[in-house]
C-alpha cells in the first residue's frame, strides 16, 4: 500500500534534515535496511514553502499504520536515535504513533 504524509521542518531544521537524510543514506544505511522489516520503498522530499520548509514522506509497505506504531514503541537504539532525530527536526514526538494517516484521493498512471 503506497503512502505518503508531510511534516514541518522547524525554522533553522532545514540543514539538520538534509544531513539526517544524507546519515541515513551513508553511514546508517545498513541499519535502515535493517529495521525496514515492511517498508519496501521510502521517498523523501524537501519542500520549501511561503509558511516554512516541509518534509513529504513517501512509502510502500503492507499496514502503514502497523508501521508507524512499531516505529513508536520500539527500543532499538536505532528506532531510539531515529526518533529523537525527528522530534529535534520537527518537533513532533513520533514515540506515540501518527494519527490520521492520509487518505489517498487519486492514483493515475498510464496504462
Amino acid at each position: 500500500m503506497e503512502n505518503a504524509f508531510m511534516i514541518p521542518i522547524l525554522p533553522g531544521k532545514k540543514n539538520a534534515a538534509l544531513a539526517f537524510a544524507m546519515t541515513l543514506m551513508n553511514e546508517r544505511r545498513h541499519e535502515l535496511d535493517n529495521a525496514q522489516t515492511t517498508v519496501t520503498k521510502e521517498s523523501w522530499f524537501l519542500q520549501e514553502t511561503p509558511m516554512g520548509d516541509f518534509m513529504i514522506v513517501y512509502y510502500h509497505a503492507p499496514d502503514p499504520e502497523a508501521v508507524h506504531a512499531a516505529l513508536a514503541v520500539s527500543e532499538e537504539p536505532f528506532d531510539v536515535w531515529f526518533r529523537s532525530q525527528v522530534l529535534d527536526i520537527t518537533g513532533i514526538d513520533i514515540s506515540t504513533p501518527l494519527e490520521n494517516l492520509p487518505k489517498q484521493i487519486l492514483n493515475w498512471s498510464r496504462a
